[in-house]
């Protein structure tokens, strides 16, 4: 490994590592996102391929087969693991497919490829140079060549020197050359969000700059069933995607995951919980916040929809407005700062189609506009309270 593998994997460890056992030479084992979640508190419009091949479509008549035997076969797995599966099932079914970034073969500093570079050799699974617009511009040539290019940025703070790569060439690859050639076969992964303790090189929520951009798909999943499904449809689907996993989830989010291969819908929003007075959206992390107040609020009288967006481009307004129609009502919050951030696209959108049946303005519950604090995080976040006193203004407008 490069010397300056070595000097980051430090830097992150010394951060995320608070024993000096748990700092290796063979790269980081940092365990520090166990620590508990914060208790204080279509694409036609997009200029998207249209040609997504359905899930079936995609499967060999084995791999169907295989999935029907299989389907009621599942673990209790956390985040991480989640992902590190649907890496492993796009390497076993896509002989094109390729993972790389920094660090990756010994598993990376959130263990999400841990052995796969030993199941597929370092030919498929292979670390990269520091330097994450060659990741990006590599992934991107990769794509164009047919290949299912798998990027891993570090951390999602880390992706702004790719990003002439992401906006520039991915996005506006199809675009340029009048579909004749494209890179829709790129997937880039990156750990977004708050960690307990990343101060502001290592918490931002980047989503929004990506989804002003057309071309690209950006996705982002609130828990290990979703995230192994929403993972593989955006390695198989025809355009570029940027998907952002939480970190904080990475190992506290444990559920009953279907070990067969399986695919969720893109852009297609999920009702999670039904009510009748507001309805809150939402998504990665944040949805787990939002449901607490839901609960707190329904003991006094008030009954929430909680979506999860799932999808942010292109996003599934359809859901959302069916919601806003019948709760009259609506709240969206997210951890990225409130200006500019993706939750004023959702509320500009559904104040256009339902205007006339809302009962109280929008109302955004979000981070501040500051750079990510360290000591000063539990104030910056959109906490449990913060969302369940705005329901309640909302409800009471």
């Amino acid at each position: 490994m490069a010397d300056g593998s070595l000097r980051k994997i430090g830097r992150f460890c010394l951060i995320f590592c608070k024993q000096k056992k748990n700092r290796t030479e063979g790269g980081c084992v940092c365990t520090a996102t166990k620590i508990g979640r914060r208790g204080s508190g279509g694409g036609r419009e997009r200029g998207f391929s249209t040609t997504t091949a359905t899930t079936e479509e995609k499967r060999s008549p084995q791999q169907q087969h295989s999935q029907g035997n299989d389907n009621k076969k599942s673990s209790n797995i956390n985040l991480f693991t989640a992902i590190n599966q649907a890496l492993r099932i796009a390497l076993e079914t896509d002989p094109r497919a390729y993972v790389f970034g920094e660090d990756v073969s010994f598993g990376g500093v959130f263990r999400c490829t841990t052995g796969l570079a030993d199941q597929f050799g370092k030919n498929r699974v292979f670390n990269t140079p520091l330097c994450e617009q060659g990741i990006v511009g590599f992934g991107i040539g990769l794509a164009a060549m047919g290949n299912r290019a798998i990027a891993e940025i570090q951390f999602a703070d880390y992706i702004f020197p790719a990003f002439d790569q992401i906006v520039n060439e991915a996005a506006k690859f199809r675009y340029r050359s009048g579909n004749q050639f494209n890179c829709g076969g790129l997937t880039i992964r990156a750990p977004y969000g708050a960690v307990g303790h990343g101060g502001h090189y290592h918490s931002q929520s980047p989503e929004a700059f990506f989804c002003h951009v057309p071309g690209i798909k950006v996705v982002v999943p609130r828990s290990p069933q979703q995230a192994k499904g929403l993972l593989l449809s955006c390695i198989r689907d025809p355009n570029p995607v940027v998907f952002f996993e939480p970190k904080w989830l990475y190992r506290l989010a444990v559920e009953e995951v279907p070990e067969n291969d399986y695919m969720l819908p893109l852009s297609q929003a999920e009702v999670i919980r039904e009510g009748a007075d507001i309805t809150l959206v939402g998504w990665g992390a944040q949805l787990a916040i939002m449901e607490q107040a839901c609960v707190d609020a329904e003991k006094d009288g008030i009954s929430c929809e909680l979506i999860d967006l799932k999808t942010l481009i292109p996003w599934d307004k359809d859901t959302v407005v069916a919601s806003v129609r019948k709760t009259g009502r609506l709240l969206i919050s997210h951890e990225a700062p409130i200006t500019g951030g993706f939750g004023a696209e959702i509320s500009a959108s559904i104040v256009e189609r339902c205007f006339l049946r809302l009962e109280a303005p929008v109302t955004r519950v979000c981070g501040l506009d500051t750079p990510f604090p360290l000591v000063f995080e539990p104030f910056y976040l959109p906490t449990k309270n913060k969302v369940l006193d705005a329901i309640k203004s909302t409800v009471n407008y």
